[in-house]
Protein backbone atom coordinates (compact mmCIF):
# COMPACT_ATOMS: atom_id res chain seq x y z
CA UNK A 1 0.00 0.00 0.00
CA UNK A 2 1.64 3.44 -1.10
CA UNK A 3 2.40 6.12 1.47
CA UNK A 4 -0.81 8.23 0.20
CA UNK A 5 -3.52 5.29 0.74
CA UNK A 6 -1.74 4.86 4.23
CA UNK A 7 -2.52 8.34 4.97
CA UNK A 8 -5.96 8.49 3.56
CA UNK A 9 -7.13 5.41 5.59
CA UNK A 10 -6.00 6.72 8.51
CA UNK A 11 -7.25 9.91 8.38
CA UNK A 12 -10.70 8.41 6.97
CA UNK A 13 -10.98 6.28 9.89
CA UNK A 14 -10.13 9.02 12.15
CA UNK A 15 -13.31 11.16 10.53
CA UNK A 16 -15.94 8.03 10.72
CA UNK A 17 -14.77 7.75 14.14
CA UNK A 18 -15.35 11.07 14.73
CA UNK A 19 -18.78 10.83 12.95
CA UNK A 20 -20.29 8.25 15.18
CA UNK A 21 -20.35 10.65 17.99
CA UNK A 22 -22.70 13.20 16.24
CA UNK A 23 -26.13 14.09 16.27
CA UNK A 24 -28.10 12.76 13.69
CA UNK A 25 -29.71 16.05 12.46
CA UNK A 26 -26.08 17.47 12.46
CA UNK A 27 -24.59 15.26 10.09
CA UNK A 28 -27.81 15.16 8.09
CA UNK A 29 -26.65 19.05 7.69
CA UNK A 30 -23.17 18.60 7.06
CA UNK A 31 -24.59 16.38 3.95
CA UNK A 32 -27.53 18.07 2.94
CA UNK A 33 -25.49 19.72 -0.24
CA UNK A 34 -23.67 16.56 -0.96
CA UNK A 35 -26.99 14.24 -1.21
CA UNK A 36 -28.76 16.91 -3.44
CA UNK A 37 -26.76 15.60 -6.65
CA UNK A 38 -29.39 12.73 -6.27
CA UNK A 39 -32.96 13.59 -7.88
CA UNK A 40 -35.57 11.83 -5.63
CA UNK A 41 -35.68 12.04 -2.24
CA UNK A 42 -35.77 8.60 -1.85
CA UNK A 43 -32.22 8.36 -3.25
CA UNK A 44 -31.51 11.04 -0.62
CA UNK A 45 -33.19 9.22 2.48
CA UNK A 46 -31.55 5.73 1.25
CA UNK A 47 -27.89 7.29 1.35
CA UNK A 48 -28.30 9.36 4.37
CA UNK A 49 -30.23 6.14 6.34
CA UNK A 50 -27.12 4.30 5.50
CA UNK A 51 -24.89 6.90 6.66
CA UNK A 52 -27.28 7.31 9.99
CA UNK A 53 -27.34 3.36 10.77
CA UNK A 54 -23.78 3.28 10.25
CA UNK A 55 -23.18 5.69 12.76
CA UNK A 56 -25.36 4.50 15.31
CA UNK A 57 -23.51 0.69 14.82
CA UNK A 58 -19.84 2.22 15.06
CA UNK A 59 -18.99 1.86 18.00
CA UNK A 60 -20.11 -1.91 18.61
CA UNK A 61 -18.50 -3.16 15.31
CA UNK A 62 -15.27 -5.13 15.62
CA UNK A 63 -12.03 -3.06 15.32
CA UNK A 64 -11.50 -5.19 11.61
CA UNK A 65 -14.88 -4.04 10.28
CA UNK A 66 -14.70 -0.72 10.92
CA UNK A 67 -11.39 -0.96 9.28
CA UNK A 68 -11.98 -2.73 6.28
CA UNK A 69 -15.57 -0.60 5.95
CA UNK A 70 -12.97 2.43 5.56
CA UNK A 71 -10.25 1.09 3.56
CA UNK A 72 -12.58 -1.18 1.38
CA UNK A 73 -15.92 0.41 1.13
CA UNK A 74 -14.99 4.44 0.96
CA UNK A 75 -10.97 4.42 -0.04
CA UNK A 76 -11.01 1.57 -2.56
CA UNK A 77 -14.12 1.91 -3.95
CA UNK A 78 -15.57 5.45 -3.82
CA UNK A 79 -12.13 7.39 -4.51
CA UNK A 80 -9.54 4.92 -5.34
CA UNK A 81 -11.51 3.24 -8.08
CA UNK A 82 -13.37 5.88 -9.55
CA UNK A 83 -10.89 6.61 -12.33
CA UNK A 84 -10.59 3.03 -13.34
CA UNK A 85 -14.77 3.05 -13.82
CA UNK A 86 -14.86 6.44 -15.68
CA UNK A 87 -11.87 5.23 -18.28
CA UNK A 88 -14.16 2.00 -18.46
CA UNK A 89 -17.53 4.29 -19.35
CA UNK A 90 -15.46 6.15 -21.64
CA UNK A 91 -13.92 3.29 -23.68
CA UNK A 92 -16.10 0.93 -23.14
CA UNK A 93 -19.70 2.76 -22.44
CA UNK A 94 -20.28 0.70 -19.15
CA UNK A 95 -18.39 0.31 -15.94
CA UNK A 96 -20.63 -1.97 -13.49
CA UNK A 97 -20.81 -0.98 -10.15
CA UNK A 98 -20.49 -4.54 -8.53
CA UNK A 99 -21.91 -8.08 -9.82
CA UNK A 100 -22.75 -11.14 -8.10
CA UNK A 101 -21.17 -14.91 -8.10
CA UNK A 102 -22.22 -18.07 -6.62
CA UNK A 103 -19.05 -20.00 -6.34
CA UNK A 104 -20.83 -22.81 -5.60
CA UNK A 105 -24.78 -24.65 -6.05
CA UNK A 106 -24.47 -27.03 -3.61
CA UNK A 107 -26.55 -26.14 -0.20
CA UNK A 108 -27.30 -28.18 2.63
CA UNK A 109 -31.02 -26.55 2.60
CA UNK A 110 -34.28 -27.64 -0.25
CA UNK A 111 -36.37 -24.66 0.37
CA UNK A 112 -39.72 -24.65 -2.04
CA UNK A 113 -39.66 -22.42 -4.57
CA UNK A 114 -35.37 -21.82 -4.73
CA UNK A 115 -34.16 -19.58 -7.70
CA UNK A 116 -31.50 -22.05 -8.15
CA UNK A 117 -33.01 -25.44 -7.31
CA UNK A 118 -32.28 -26.26 -10.62
CA UNK A 119 -28.70 -25.45 -11.65
CA UNK A 120 -25.53 -28.11 -12.03
CA UNK A 121 -24.56 -28.62 -8.57
CA UNK A 122 -20.22 -29.41 -9.55
CA UNK A 123 -18.66 -26.42 -9.18
CA UNK A 124 -17.01 -25.69 -12.09
CA UNK A 125 -15.10 -22.34 -10.86
CA UNK A 126 -12.29 -23.58 -8.86
CA UNK A 127 -10.07 -21.39 -6.68
CA UNK A 128 -7.90 -20.12 -9.38
CA UNK A 129 -10.82 -19.27 -11.54
CA UNK A 130 -12.56 -17.21 -8.26
CA UNK A 131 -9.12 -15.79 -7.94
CA UNK A 132 -8.44 -14.20 -11.18
CA UNK A 133 -12.36 -13.00 -11.40
CA UNK A 134 -11.68 -10.71 -8.89
CA UNK A 135 -8.37 -9.55 -9.45
CA UNK A 136 -9.95 -8.77 -13.50
CA UNK A 137 -13.08 -6.98 -11.20
CA UNK A 138 -10.41 -4.37 -9.72
CA UNK A 139 -8.75 -3.45 -12.85
CA UNK A 140 -12.52 -2.55 -14.14
CA UNK A 141 -13.29 -0.38 -10.61
CA UNK A 142 -15.30 -3.18 -9.18
CA UNK A 143 -14.35 -3.57 -5.02
CA UNK A 144 -17.49 -4.50 -4.37
CA UNK A 145 -19.05 -7.91 -4.37
CA UNK A 146 -21.85 -9.97 -3.97
CA UNK A 147 -21.56 -13.71 -3.04
CA UNK A 148 -24.58 -16.00 -3.23
CA UNK A 149 -25.62 -19.34 -4.39
CA UNK A 150 -26.51 -22.43 -3.35
CA UNK A 151 -24.61 -21.82 0.21
CA UNK A 152 -21.69 -20.11 -0.28
CA UNK A 153 -20.51 -21.44 2.98
CA UNK A 154 -20.65 -24.75 1.56
CA UNK A 155 -17.04 -24.14 -0.23
CA UNK A 156 -14.75 -23.93 2.61
CA UNK A 157 -12.28 -22.20 0.66
CA UNK A 158 -14.23 -19.48 0.40
CA UNK A 159 -12.44 -17.32 3.80
CA UNK A 160 -9.25 -18.20 2.14
CA UNK A 161 -10.56 -15.80 -0.89
CA UNK A 162 -11.47 -13.14 1.16
CA UNK A 163 -8.72 -12.95 3.17
CA UNK A 164 -6.48 -13.14 0.06
CA UNK A 165 -8.59 -10.19 -1.73
CA UNK A 166 -8.73 -8.16 1.79
CA UNK A 167 -8.92 -4.88 -0.20
CA UNK A 168 -12.28 -6.12 -1.55
CA UNK A 169 -15.96 -5.55 0.28
CA UNK A 170 -17.59 -9.29 0.35
CA UNK A 171 -21.40 -9.65 0.55
CA UNK A 172 -22.81 -12.89 1.24
CA UNK A 173 -26.55 -14.29 0.94
CA UNK A 174 -26.51 -17.04 3.40
CA UNK A 175 -28.72 -19.36 4.76
CA UNK A 176 -26.83 -19.10 8.42
CA UNK A 177 -26.90 -22.02 9.19
CA UNK A 178 -23.47 -23.27 8.76
CA UNK A 179 -22.14 -20.02 9.68
CA UNK A 180 -23.39 -21.07 13.24
CA UNK A 181 -22.76 -24.81 13.13
CA UNK A 182 -19.28 -24.36 12.20
CA UNK A 183 -18.88 -21.17 14.76
CA UNK A 184 -17.52 -18.73 11.32
CA UNK A 185 -18.49 -15.41 13.19
CA UNK A 186 -15.37 -15.21 15.30
CA UNK A 187 -13.12 -16.00 12.02
CA UNK A 188 -15.28 -13.20 9.63
CA UNK A 189 -14.61 -10.45 12.44
CA UNK A 190 -10.97 -11.17 11.91
CA UNK A 191 -11.54 -10.57 8.16
CA UNK A 192 -13.60 -7.74 8.67
CA UNK A 193 -14.18 -7.33 5.02
CA UNK A 194 -17.51 -9.60 4.86
CA UNK A 195 -20.87 -8.85 5.48
CA UNK A 196 -23.19 -11.50 5.88
CA UNK A 197 -27.06 -11.24 4.70
CA UNK A 198 -29.12 -14.26 6.35
CA UNK A 199 -31.95 -15.59 4.18
CA UNK A 200 -35.27 -16.10 6.29
CA UNK A 201 -39.11 -16.10 5.61
CA UNK A 202 -40.55 -14.81 8.76
CA UNK A 203 -40.64 -16.43 11.72
CA UNK A 204 -40.29 -19.62 13.05
CA UNK A 205 -43.45 -21.13 11.52
CA UNK A 206 -42.93 -19.56 7.93
CA UNK A 207 -39.63 -20.08 7.85
CA UNK A 208 -39.09 -23.51 9.00
CA UNK A 209 -41.71 -24.41 6.46
CA UNK A 210 -40.23 -23.46 3.60
CA UNK A 211 -36.76 -24.28 4.75
CA UNK A 212 -36.64 -26.94 6.85
CA UNK A 213 -37.39 -27.94 10.76
CA UNK A 214 -35.06 -26.19 12.78
CA UNK A 215 -33.52 -23.64 10.56
CA UNK A 216 -34.91 -20.78 12.21
CA UNK A 217 -33.30 -21.38 15.59
CA UNK A 218 -30.23 -21.84 13.61
CA UNK A 219 -30.61 -18.52 11.99
CA UNK A 220 -31.34 -16.61 15.26
CA UNK A 221 -27.83 -18.45 16.69
CA UNK A 222 -25.95 -17.49 13.38
CA UNK A 223 -27.10 -13.47 14.07
CA UNK A 224 -26.71 -13.45 17.35
CA UNK A 225 -23.22 -14.63 16.83
CA UNK A 226 -22.87 -12.22 14.26
CA UNK A 227 -23.56 -9.26 16.66
CA UNK A 228 -21.96 -10.79 19.45
CA UNK A 229 -18.67 -10.25 17.01
CA UNK A 230 -19.20 -7.18 16.05
CA UNK A 231 -19.88 -8.12 12.56
CA UNK A 232 -21.98 -5.28 9.89
CA UNK A 233 -24.57 -7.68 8.81
CA UNK A 234 -27.92 -7.94 7.77
CA UNK A 235 -30.94 -10.20 6.54
CA UNK A 236 -32.54 -11.46 3.35
CA UNK A 237 -36.16 -12.06 2.58
CA UNK A 238 -38.72 -13.32 -0.52
CA UNK A 239 -42.07 -12.34 0.08
CA UNK A 240 -44.53 -14.36 -0.90
CA UNK A 241 -48.37 -14.11 -1.26
CA UNK A 242 -48.31 -15.87 2.34
CA UNK A 243 -45.71 -13.71 4.27
CA UNK A 244 -45.77 -10.33 2.10
CA UNK A 245 -47.63 -8.48 5.54
CA UNK A 246 -45.37 -10.45 7.76
CA UNK A 247 -42.09 -9.01 6.16
CA UNK A 248 -43.26 -5.68 6.23
CA UNK A 249 -45.32 -5.28 9.67
CA UNK A 250 -43.50 -3.34 12.71
CA UNK A 251 -43.11 -6.10 14.86
CA UNK A 252 -40.92 -8.22 11.89
CA UNK A 253 -38.56 -5.87 11.38
CA UNK A 254 -38.47 -4.58 14.78
CA UNK A 255 -37.21 -8.67 15.84
CA UNK A 256 -33.84 -8.13 13.04
CA UNK A 257 -33.05 -4.63 14.59
CA UNK A 258 -32.64 -6.30 18.23
CA UNK A 259 -30.81 -9.03 16.67
CA UNK A 260 -28.62 -6.64 15.25
CA UNK A 261 -29.21 -6.63 11.57
CA UNK A 262 -28.12 -3.74 9.88
CA UNK A 263 -29.73 -3.88 6.47
CA UNK A 264 -33.12 -5.51 5.30
CA UNK A 265 -33.05 -6.84 1.36
CA UNK A 266 -36.60 -7.63 0.02
CA UNK A 267 -36.50 -9.90 -3.01
CA UNK A 268 -39.99 -10.54 -4.71
CA UNK A 269 -40.24 -14.37 -5.50
CA UNK A 270 -39.83 -14.91 -8.83
CA UNK A 271 -41.35 -17.74 -10.85
CA UNK A 272 -37.83 -19.86 -12.00
CA UNK A 273 -36.13 -22.34 -10.36
CA UNK A 274 -37.50 -25.25 -8.63
CA UNK A 275 -41.03 -25.96 -9.99
CA UNK A 276 -42.16 -21.92 -10.80
CA UNK A 277 -45.26 -20.98 -9.81
CA UNK A 278 -46.81 -17.77 -10.59
CA UNK A 279 -49.05 -18.57 -7.15
CA UNK A 280 -46.55 -18.09 -4.80
CA UNK A 281 -45.74 -14.28 -6.69
CA UNK A 282 -47.07 -11.45 -4.53
CA UNK A 283 -50.37 -10.16 -6.17
CA UNK A 284 -50.02 -6.82 -7.34
CA UNK A 285 -51.97 -5.05 -5.08
CA UNK A 286 -49.65 -6.59 -2.16
CA UNK A 287 -47.04 -5.38 -4.10
CA UNK A 288 -48.23 -1.64 -3.71
CA UNK A 289 -48.87 -2.65 0.11
CA UNK A 290 -45.17 -3.60 0.48
CA UNK A 291 -44.13 -0.28 -1.85
CA UNK A 292 -46.18 1.91 0.79
CA UNK A 293 -44.62 -0.40 3.95
CA UNK A 294 -41.83 0.21 2.82
CA UNK A 295 -41.44 3.61 1.95
CA UNK A 296 -43.06 4.19 5.57
CA UNK A 297 -40.32 1.77 7.23
CA UNK A 298 -36.99 3.30 5.74
CA UNK A 299 -38.48 6.68 7.85
CA UNK A 300 -38.31 5.15 11.27
CA UNK A 301 -36.63 2.37 11.31
CA UNK A 302 -32.85 1.94 12.55
CA UNK A 303 -31.75 -0.25 9.63
CA UNK A 304 -31.35 0.12 6.01
CA UNK A 305 -33.96 -1.10 3.63
CA UNK A 306 -34.11 -2.24 -0.08
CA UNK A 307 -36.47 -3.76 -2.65
CA UNK A 308 -34.63 -4.73 -5.76
CA UNK A 309 -38.44 -4.61 -7.76
CA UNK A 310 -40.15 -1.81 -5.71
CA UNK A 311 -37.01 0.55 -5.17
CA UNK A 312 -36.64 0.86 -9.07
CA UNK A 313 -36.10 4.90 -8.53
CA UNK A 314 -33.29 4.59 -6.38
CA UNK A 315 -31.52 2.49 -9.19
CA UNK A 316 -32.84 4.47 -12.39
CA UNK A 317 -34.57 1.24 -13.24
CA UNK A 318 -33.26 -2.49 -14.22
CA UNK A 319 -29.76 -2.54 -13.38
CA UNK A 320 -29.36 -5.74 -15.20
CA UNK A 321 -26.44 -6.67 -18.30
CA UNK A 322 -23.80 -5.00 -16.48
CA UNK A 323 -25.34 -1.90 -16.14
CA UNK A 324 -24.38 -1.60 -13.16
CA UNK A 325 -24.20 -5.66 -12.24
CA UNK A 326 -24.60 -8.99 -13.51
CA UNK A 327 -24.35 -12.60 -12.35
CA UNK A 328 -21.81 -15.36 -12.65
CA UNK A 329 -22.96 -18.83 -11.86
CA UNK A 330 -20.85 -21.49 -10.54
CA UNK A 331 -20.91 -23.21 -14.24
CA UNK A 332 -19.14 -19.81 -15.10
CA UNK A 333 -22.44 -18.28 -17.41
CA UNK A 334 -22.42 -15.31 -16.77
CA UNK A 335 -25.93 -14.08 -16.72
CA UNK A 336 -27.85 -10.39 -17.09
CA UNK A 337 -29.23 -11.06 -13.61
CA UNK A 338 -29.38 -13.63 -10.96
CA UNK A 339 -33.00 -13.94 -12.39
CA UNK A 340 -32.34 -13.75 -15.94
CA UNK A 341 -31.01 -16.90 -16.39
CA UNK A 342 -29.63 -17.09 -19.53
CA UNK A 343 -26.20 -16.69 -21.04
CA UNK A 344 -24.29 -16.17 -24.29
CA UNK A 345 -20.91 -16.07 -22.77
CA UNK A 346 -18.61 -18.06 -19.64
CA UNK A 347 -15.94 -16.66 -17.63
CA UNK A 348 -13.76 -19.85 -18.26
CA UNK A 349 -13.64 -18.88 -22.14
CA UNK A 350 -13.40 -14.96 -21.89
CA UNK A 351 -12.04 -12.17 -19.61
CA UNK A 352 -14.98 -9.64 -17.90
CA UNK A 353 -14.32 -6.44 -20.19
CA UNK A 354 -14.98 -8.46 -22.84
CA UNK A 355 -18.15 -10.14 -21.68
CA UNK A 356 -19.23 -6.96 -20.49
CA UNK A 357 -19.06 -5.68 -24.09
CA UNK A 358 -21.29 -8.62 -25.66
CA UNK A 359 -23.89 -8.21 -27.99
CA UNK A 360 -26.22 -9.59 -25.49
CA UNK A 361 -25.17 -7.20 -22.91
CA UNK A 362 -24.80 -3.73 -24.73
CA UNK A 363 -28.69 -4.73 -26.33
CA UNK A 364 -30.02 -5.21 -22.29
CA UNK A 365 -28.01 -2.21 -21.72
CA UNK A 366 -29.75 0.12 -24.63
CA UNK A 367 -33.30 -1.35 -23.73
CA UNK A 368 -32.73 0.66 -20.28
CA UNK A 369 -34.03 3.59 -21.65
CA UNK A 370 -37.83 2.35 -22.80
CA UNK A 371 -38.74 2.26 -19.30
CA UNK A 372 -40.86 5.08 -18.50
CA UNK A 373 -41.53 4.17 -14.82
CA UNK A 374 -38.84 2.89 -12.27
CA UNK A 375 -41.36 1.11 -10.49
CA UNK A 376 -41.88 -1.73 -13.65
CA UNK A 377 -38.01 -2.20 -13.52
CA UNK A 378 -37.66 -5.70 -14.36
CA UNK A 379 -37.14 -7.09 -17.69
CA UNK A 380 -38.54 -10.73 -16.56
CA UNK A 381 -41.85 -9.89 -14.75
CA UNK A 382 -42.31 -6.35 -15.55
CA UNK A 383 -42.06 -6.25 -19.10
CA UNK A 384 -41.49 -10.13 -20.24
CA UNK A 385 -41.55 -8.97 -23.74
CA UNK A 386 -38.20 -7.19 -23.69
CA UNK A 387 -36.86 -10.29 -21.38
CA UNK A 388 -38.08 -12.88 -24.31
CA UNK A 389 -36.83 -10.58 -27.50
CA UNK A 390 -32.56 -10.52 -26.30
CA UNK A 391 -33.31 -14.01 -25.22
CA UNK A 392 -34.50 -15.00 -28.94
CA UNK A 393 -32.46 -12.70 -30.71
CA UNK A 394 -28.85 -13.82 -28.91
CA UNK A 395 -29.62 -17.35 -29.12
CA UNK A 396 -29.02 -17.08 -24.78
CA UNK A 397 -29.21 -20.63 -23.71
CA UNK A 398 -31.05 -21.30 -20.13
CA UNK A 399 -28.74 -21.61 -17.28
CA UNK A 400 -31.16 -24.11 -15.55
CA UNK A 401 -33.10 -26.76 -16.98
CA UNK A 402 -36.36 -26.06 -17.51
CA UNK A 403 -35.50 -22.00 -17.59
CA UNK A 404 -37.64 -22.22 -21.63
CA UNK A 405 -40.75 -22.22 -19.85
CA UNK A 406 -40.66 -18.73 -19.18
CA UNK A 407 -40.38 -18.07 -22.99
CA UNK A 408 -43.54 -19.65 -24.48
CA UNK A 409 -46.57 -21.54 -22.84
CA UNK A 410 -48.73 -21.34 -19.77
CA UNK A 411 -46.14 -19.79 -17.70
CA UNK A 412 -45.42 -16.98 -20.12
CA UNK A 413 -49.15 -16.56 -20.27
CA UNK A 414 -49.55 -15.74 -16.41
CA UNK A 415 -46.20 -13.97 -16.40
CA UNK A 416 -47.99 -11.69 -18.87
CA UNK A 417 -51.06 -11.38 -17.25
CA UNK A 418 -49.44 -10.31 -13.93
CA UNK A 419 -47.04 -7.61 -15.75
CA UNK A 420 -50.13 -6.13 -16.87
CA UNK A 421 -52.01 -6.13 -14.07
CA UNK A 422 -49.26 -4.32 -12.08
CA UNK A 423 -48.41 -1.62 -14.79
CA UNK A 424 -51.56 -0.05 -13.61
CA UNK A 425 -50.81 -0.02 -10.25
CA UNK A 426 -46.87 1.48 -10.79
CA UNK A 427 -48.46 3.90 -13.36
CA UNK A 428 -51.47 5.15 -10.52
CA UNK A 429 -48.79 4.87 -7.64
CA UNK A 430 -46.08 6.89 -9.59
CA UNK A 431 -48.83 9.66 -10.71
CA UNK A 432 -50.24 10.17 -7.46
CA UNK A 433 -46.80 10.86 -5.42
CA UNK A 434 -44.47 12.36 -8.55
CA UNK A 435 -47.39 14.32 -10.78
CA UNK A 436 -47.68 12.29 -14.22
CA UNK A 437 -45.44 9.87 -15.75
CA UNK A 438 -41.38 10.71 -16.37
CA UNK A 439 -40.72 10.93 -20.11
CA UNK A 440 -38.62 8.34 -22.12
CA UNK A 441 -35.02 8.64 -21.82
CA UNK A 442 -33.63 7.98 -25.05
CA UNK A 443 -29.92 8.61 -23.36
CA UNK A 444 -30.29 6.17 -20.41
CA UNK A 445 -27.19 4.22 -20.01
CA UNK A 446 -25.00 2.90 -17.02
CA UNK A 447 -22.92 6.20 -16.93
CA UNK A 448 -25.69 8.74 -16.95
CA UNK A 449 -28.43 7.20 -14.79
CA UNK A 450 -25.93 4.74 -11.91
CA UNK A 451 -27.04 4.23 -9.03
CA UNK A 452 -28.03 6.77 -6.52
CA UNK A 453 -24.52 7.46 -5.05
CA UNK A 454 -22.60 7.53 -8.24
CA UNK A 455 -21.91 10.82 -10.22
CA UNK A 456 -20.74 10.81 -13.94
CA UNK A 457 -17.57 11.51 -14.69
CA UNK A 458 -17.46 14.86 -17.10
CA UNK A 459 -17.30 14.13 -20.50
CA UNK A 460 -19.15 15.17 -23.89
CA UNK A 461 -22.10 12.76 -25.01
CA UNK A 462 -23.33 12.98 -28.64
CA UNK A 463 -26.90 12.52 -28.35
CA UNK A 464 -28.72 9.16 -29.63
CA UNK A 465 -31.51 9.50 -31.49
CA UNK A 466 -35.45 9.58 -30.53
CA UNK A 467 -37.11 6.35 -29.96
CA UNK A 468 -40.34 5.74 -30.74
CA UNK A 469 -42.43 3.59 -28.18
CA UNK A 470 -45.72 3.02 -26.90
CA UNK A 471 -46.84 1.10 -24.31
CA UNK A 472 -49.78 -1.87 -24.54
CA UNK A 473 -50.80 -4.66 -22.71
CA UNK A 474 -48.01 -4.02 -20.20
CA UNK A 475 -45.23 -4.67 -22.76
CA UNK A 476 -43.04 -1.86 -24.63
CA UNK A 477 -42.81 -2.44 -27.55
CA UNK A 478 -40.09 -0.45 -29.97
CA UNK A 479 -39.80 0.81 -33.36
CA UNK A 480 -36.12 1.98 -34.20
Amino acid sequence: MSLKNVIMNKTLLGAANLVSYLPDELLYNMSKKQLQIVKFPEGREFIFSFMKTLKHKWRKLNPNVRKKLVENMIGNYFINARPRRYKMEEENGCSPLLFVISPTMRCNLKCTGCYSANYDRADSLDYATLDRIMTEAKEMGIYYVVVSGGEPYAREDLLTLFEKHNDMIFMTYTNGTIIHTRNLAPKLAKLGNVVPCISIEGYQGETDERRGDGVFAKVMGAMDDLRENGIFFGYSVTPTKFNNELLVSDEFVDLMVKKGASVGWYFNYMPVGREPDTDLMTTPEQRAYRWKRLQDLKKTKDLVLADFWNDGILTGGCIAGGRSYFHINAAGNVEPCVFSQFYVDNVLEKPLKEIMMSDYFRAIRSRHGEMTNPLRPCMVIDRPQVFRDHITRFGAKPSQPGGETLLGGKLAGEIDAIATEWKTHADKIWEENYGGLPEVDTDHHIGKNHLAYETQAPKTTKKSSKTLNKETDGTTIVTM
